[in-house]
């Protein structure tokens, strides 16, 4: 993998921990030679993974809304800080400026952009490596939840497994390193339920 887009808070969390994974997250990426594509801003997580990439000679992009560059408050010493005008474009963007994706702790925003991903990979859009650096056990219960869609006959246990799920940041870069993505459909039939 040349490039990891990273999706994370734009927010530090309530603990500590969470801040020092992504800025070791952005530290090995750097000492991998591995680029990070982030979304732009210094603030919260997201200031800390390019920080901790930029302090280790990484390449660092950033994609940033216009209408957030103010609000979320740009990183003025990225490798490239690439502005566009839609939430949709800056997700199409990073997608097609990376080799994988994880996902740190965040919001709203982090889980919709992760399970936007997950639902391309899912439709057969990218094969690309899909990450969840579950820090102190930070995405159990989504983890729970998405367990419960495969019980329940809404997701395959096949498409369940394309995220790649570790609290180890060389863990998972291992698992996205030897990903092979599923070659079935998506669509469950009504008696495979």
């Amino acid at each position: 993998m040349k490039r990891i887009t990273v999706f994370c808070g734009s927010s530090f969390g309530t603990d500590k921990v969470y801040e020092e994974q992504a800025y070791e997250l952005g530290k090995l990426l750097a000492k991998k030679n591995i680029g990070l594509v982030y979304g732009g801003a210094i603030i919260g997580l997201m200031g800390t993974v390019a920080n901790g990439a930029l302090q280790y000679g990484g390449e660092v992009i950033g994609v940033l809304p216009h209408f957030l560059k103010g609000k979320e408050i740009a990183h003025d010493q990225l490798t490239e800080l690439i502005l566009v005008d839609t939430m949709h474009e800056r997700k199409t963007k990073m997608d097609a400026l990376s080799d994988g994706v994880i996902a740190l702790p965040g919001g709203f925003g982090t889980l919709e952009e992760l399970f936007e991903m997950l639902t391309w990979a899912q439709l057969g859009l990218h094969q690309k490596p899909i990450g969840l650096l579950n820090t102190n056990g930070f995405y159990n219960d989504l983890l729970l939840l998405i367990q419960n869609m495969v019980d329940k006959g809404f997701l395959k246990q096949v498409n369940q497994e394309m995220l790649l799920v570790s609290d180890s940041i060389e863990n998972l870069l291992d698992k996205m390193n030897n990903y092979q993505a599923p070659t079935i459909g998506k669509w469950i039939e009504k008696e495979e339920v």
